[in-house]
């Protein structure tokens, strides 16, 4: 086993790994208050952003799931790595030498990763093909590409390679670099018969497929020759790291427009992607292999902030009836979406590629110009199974047609709908609007378990932060994990008004450490926290010390090592809810003006307390403590005067 890595070592690469800039490459995140961003979670399936990053202390922490954690944490569960794997695939992002308790510079071989190990053979075999590309064996595939309108600078953009037609060029190639067979075997790039492993990939033209990150996970290949028997195109198989069902071709190369356009386009083919592409329709993708379906759907939310507030997708299909039936699979997924579905299809039955090389780049920004609403897709689609110029048919359409109408999520253009359906069908409008009705109620009859299902519809229901001046409550906020031997740690009540004031304090000082700076700090140390699990995070704050409040990522870090385990996510939540401010001095004033308020309310109670001991004194038998205790009364109304003017 190599030594471990160097606890400085994970330190330094968290704090210098800024969390906001490793998160876009997964999620599109909004400005969600100074300093704060939000985004649909990448942890679980949500209609409205609850995900909040806070770069400044290097967290994250999702309202509506309890996920949280740094920047280390947030790369171990997108990308499926160990801790180890995630520290050092950070420090190689940012450049920085990592080392090891043994002394050595990091794990060997054979120490490595699974998951690394399979990504580096996907990168060293996409090498190796785009470098055969260019040998004279791949005549036949360049040809291919260029009678698509391919040149070798889109070749080039896209990764494209060639696989020789040799039973083993791959497979020398990989053993050269040190591979052994049983980790080839891994990789879904080898088949394997009676003498062994053989190269999958043979005589063919080769996409890489790449994750959301960049990474290649498989390839894709294109049948060149009319002797091989295999089908035209073969894809990796399922792998640990290639899952079909959860890829989306072309999709590193077209996130960031995505989420800057809010569109997706979902192509058919991997040239259909180069041809949007290169056509200037850079947010298109294909699936590999699969339907377009509901983990495909969670990508695109994610990278859309698929949250009501715009955004849409687009498919494109092949007018033959192969063309039809996907678009009428991908309406049955419609109502996961906020955004609106729409569906181009070319009227003469060609595919992007082909529009391309027939009319130009033009018209391939024309036909996703000229979509239409999934829905009228389907309608229309509906209608054609049937023979309308008969009563029967006319009344067997209206039957099918009537509940797609009633699935329109948009309630101001349904009835137009109606009517439109009425005049395709030849019927009266009433009668088609009283279909529609009826089959609407027959859906909202229906169990749950459709559009909507585990989605939090009335974030702000849920408990959160009570409100302060000026401020709301936080969105989602999800009950404290049941901890059964720490029965006492729930969540507390938002209605309590001094919970709410704990609460607001911690916010403050766990976002602002340097608000404690000086004499501020004895007298947070000294506050009563009441609320079992703010009390418990006080004395946590107390036994953490001052060491490191001039560094926010570094206080919650050492604080998350000292509050109680239940308690984390709650410290992480209280880390990167954002400040009701929209500037730095805004900021400033809120977190003194919330300080002032706790030390104020410390002041009420103590003198609640003396007061008490005062009302119980006989004055007359021990004056020198009745005149203490005034004394004393009088000091304490001073500093809560004090602290109003102050605040």
């Amino acid at each position: 086993m190599a030594g471990l890595i160097k606890r400085e070592d994970i330190d330094e690469v968290r704090q210098r790994t800024d969390i906001k800039e490793v998160v876009d490459g997964y999620v599109t995140l909004k400005g969600a208050g100074l300093g704060s961003f939000k985004g649909l979670c990448p942890f679980h399936d949500e209609r409205s952003p609850s995900f909040t990053v806070r770069p400044q202390v290097g967290r994250y922490h999702c309202f509506g799931c309890g996920e949280d954690g740094d920047v280390i944490s947030f790369v171990q569960k997108l990308d499926h790595t160990t801790f180890h794997e995630a520290v050092e695939k950070l420090a190689a992002r940012i450049g920085y030498e990592l080392r090891y308790e043994d002394g050595g510079s990091g794990p060997n071989r054979e120490e490595i990763g699974r998951r690394q190990r399979l990504l580096d053979a996907h990168k060293i075999a996409d090498e190796f093909f785009r470098a055969q590309l260019l040998t004279p064996g791949a005549t036949e595939g360049r040809n291919f590409l260029y009678g698509r309108g391919f040149d070798r600078a889109a070749a080039e953009q896209f990764g494209v390679g060639y696989a020789p037609q040799g039973w083993d060029s791959l497979l020398k190639h990989l053993r050269g670099r040190g591979y052994t067979d049983p980790e080839l075997k891994l990789t879904g790039m080898f088949s394997e018969g009676g003498r062994g492993i053989y190269d999958r990939f043979r005589g063919r033209l080769i996409w890489p497929i790449r994750d959301i990150a960049g990474d290649t996970i498989g390839f894709g290949a294109r049948k060149l020759y009319e002797d091989d028997q295999g089908p035209k195109y073969l894809n990796t198989p399922e792998t640990a790291l290639y899952k079909k069902s959860q890829v989306l071709y072309g999709i590193d190369l077209a996130k960031r427009n995505i989420a800057k356009e809010r569109q997706l386009v979902v192509v058919e083919g991997y040239t259909d992607v180069m041809a949007c592409h290169l056509a200037g329709v850079t947010t298109a993708v294909a699936t590999c292999g699969t339907a377009f379906g509901t983990e495909h759907i969670k990508i695109a939310r994610r990278l859309l902030s698929d949250d009501g507030s715009g955004g849409e997708v687009i498919f494109t299909f092949d007018g033959d009836a192969a063309g039809q039936k996907a678009a009428l699979r991908a309406f049955e997924e419609d109502q996961r979406f906020v955004a609106q579905t729409y569906v181009a299809v070319e009227p003469g039955g060609a595919d992007p590629c082909e529009l391309r090389q027939a009319k130009g780049d033009s018209a391939v920004r024309d036909l996703i110009g000229t979509r239409r609403p999934l829905f009228e897709f389907a309608i229309r689609a509906t209608l054609r199974r049937h023979n309308l110029d008969t009563v029967e048919g006319r009344i067997a359409a209206l039957r099918e047609s009537a509940p797609v109408v009633a699935q329109i999520r948009d309630a101001g253009i349904r009835p137009a709908y109606a009517r439109e359906l009425a005049g395709w069908l030849g019927m009266p409008v009433e009668e088609v609007s009283r279909a529609v009705g009826a089959a609407a109620k027959r859906l909202a009859q229906a169990p749950s378990g459709g559009a909507g299902q585990g989605y939090n519809q009335n974030p702000g229901q849920n408990p959160g932060r009570s409100a302060g001046p000026g401020q709301g409550s936080a969105p989602g906020v999800a009950p404290l994990p049941a901890s059964p031997a720490l029965p006492a740690f729930n969540r507390p009540d938002p209605r309590d008004p001094v919970a709410a004031m704990e609460r607001q304090a911690l916010e403050v000082v766990l976002q602002e450490p340097a608000i404690l700076e000086g004499a501020t700090w004895q007298r947070f140390a000294e506050a009563r926290f009441s609320t079992p699990a703010y009390l418990a995070i006080h004395e946590a704050i107390r036994a953490t010390g001052q060491g490191s409040i001039g560094d926010p990522a570094r206080w919650v870090e050492q604080l998350l090592q000292e509050v109680p385990e239940p308690l984390r996510p709650l410290v992480s939540e209280l880390a990167v809810v954002p400040l009701p401010a929209s500037t730095a001095e805004a900021v400033q004033r809120y977190c003194r003006d919330i300080l002032a308020r706790l030390f104020e309310l410390q002041i009420t109670r103590v003198k609640a307390d003396k007061m008490g001991q005062l009302q119980r004194l006989d004055a007359a038998a021990d004056p020198e403590e009745f005149q203490r205790l005034n004394r004393e009364l009088m000091e304490l109304e001073m500093q809560r005067r004090s602290l109003r003017m102050d605040s």
